[in-house]
């Protein structure tokens, strides 16, 4: 029998009771758990089934009864198509409770260890217009509306945007975006404008063919600007054009690049990067701390709150200056950095060979001279032999990315026994996981969230554990 027999059924009258960890709404119904999209916690509504398994269902809200005190007026003409701000339609004050809910779920349910109170969640202060960096898409497959379909009207395929949740090869035209401040959108649609008028051809990724692939803006808090543009076919001629009016249009522009990608995805670390104008990079200020910002560079997407999430990582750290302290995952030596100014040395791991390039170069330029960085796998460079040669860190520091960190490297710092480790991560989900594996020489002391990504599901973390013994 069908596993999704029920799909289409509609289940009437239901109260949806929570946000769930992945943005859906949570309720239950005669028990079964149903979550829930298009739908806010307190609203009554009628779920049609999208997928049903023995004990939960996937669904829609396609009625609503009544509507939650908790909803707010979307504030962009594309919510409920694109899928970068799911939660506008909720106050930020809820969406604050549920990050914060979703910490605590996760270190209660999966790491099962003992906890202190966690630290009030800390919210953004920007919660529009937040971002420094977006990657818009090219493509000749322009996602069409309900309406639009039913119009029975021919419509230009051709569009610049976000690609559709759950499609792949279909992108939402942007009108306007409210996650990056100005001149993100008007550099988009200059150039959406002038690919059209000229008749550039945009990227098919289904059948891989077209010119135009992809754009991304950088900005920084200092009022500079990058873009980087992807072309999928060498049309230098077609390239150089289009390079030119961007460069003559928006003169304040400060590093104006474009990379030719010919692969079948829209990653470019291992492309040339070839600057058409300006410097290669932009410059960045966190705490009176000065970054060079390459387009292969990683850096927080939400300056003003990544300055909030460093001072409580430094905070955490408790240094006296007499401390070595090695940073894991150390990306561009943001944190290293940080802790540098209060450490006796820092010692920065990346396995990004670009980024520790960046962070050395981060270091120099703020006169930081008792750091040290290495490129490399992880689990290949945190060994004996590496404690045996650099010393073993007093206080170290894990930054890593959303899959958390492999056993090996656990393994590695268990041995290493530091006597305090901050664990900042952006998935409280493999945190939580992790720290059931510290626990067996660490205890965890203080607990902070803190919100880089308003209108999302998505929430950052600190915890500072204390060696026990």
């Amino acid at each position: 029998m069908s596993k999704n027999k029920d799909k289409g059924k509609i289940i009437h009258n239901v109260l949806v009771q929570e946000i769930s960890d992945d943005g859906k709404c949570f309720a239950k119904h005669e028990g079964l758990a149903l979550f829930i999209e298009k739908a806010a916690p307190g609203d009554v509504v009628d779920v049609m089934i999208k997928r049903k398994r023995s004990n939960h269902a996937t669904g829609e809200a396609v009625f609503y009864h009544s509507l939650s005190d908790k909803r707010t007026e979307p504030f962009c003409i594309h919510f409920g198509v694109c899928g970068g701000c799911k939660w506008q339609h909720v106050n930020y004050e809820t969406q604050l409770f549920y990050k914060e809910k979703q910490v605590r779920d996760a270190l209660e349910r999966i790491a099962k260890v003992e906890l202190p109170e966690i630290y009030p969640i800390i919210g953004s202060d920007k919660i529009r217009f937040y971002r420094n960096k977006m990657e818009f898409s090219f493509t000749n497959r322009k996602w069409l509306t309900i309406d639009e379909i039913n119009s029975g009207n021919e419509y230009d395929r051709r569009g610049l945007g976000f690609h559709v949740p759950g499609q792949f090869d279909k992108v939402l035209d942007l009108v306007e975006c409210h996650l990056q401040a100005e001149p993100s959108n008007s550099i988009r649609m200059a150039i959406r404008d002038y690919v059209i008028a000229n008749n550039l051809t945009f990227f098919d990724l289904k059948f891989q063919a077209g010119l135009m692939r992809n754009v991304m803006v950088r900005t920084s808090t200092l009022h500079e600007t990058m873009v980087l543009v992807q072309f999928f076919e060498n049309e230098q001629e077609q390239i150089d054009g289009l390079m030119e009016h961007v460069k003559i249009s928006f003169p304040d522009i400060k590093s104006l690049f474009y990379v030719i990608n010919q692969k079948a995805n829209d990653t470019f670390l291992d492309q040339e990067t070839i600057l058409y104008n300006g410097n290669p990079y932009i410059m960045e200020d966190l705490d009176g701390l000065k970054f060079r910002i390459s387009p292969k560079s990683f850096f927080q997407t939400n300056s003003e709150q990544a300055r909030i999430l460093y001072k409580h990582t430094l905070e955490f750290a408790g240094l006296t200056g007499n401390e070595l302290v090695y940073d894991l995952y150390c990306g561009t030596g943001t944190i290293t950095n940080f802790l540098a100014r209060n450490a006796r040395k820092v010692i920065g791991i990346e396995y990004v060979e670009n980024a520790v390039q960046d962070a050395r170069i981060n270091s120099e330029i703020n006169n930081i001279s008792n750091t040290e960085f290495f490129a490399g796998d992880m689990r290949k460079v945190l060994v004996q032999d590496f404690f045996d040669n650099h010393g073993k860190p007093d206080v170290l520091v894990t930054d890593p990315p959303r899959a958390g960190m492999d056993k090996e490297v656990i393994d590695c710092i268990l041995a290493a026994e530091p006597g305090k480790i901050v664990y900042v991560s952006c998935n409280p989900g493999t945190q939580a996981r992790d720290l059931a594996l510290l626990d067996e020489k660490y205890k965890v002391e203080k607990v902070q969230p803190v919100d880089m990504f308003p209108h999302t599901s998505h929430v950052e973390n600190i915890v500072c554990l204390i060696r026990r013994f």
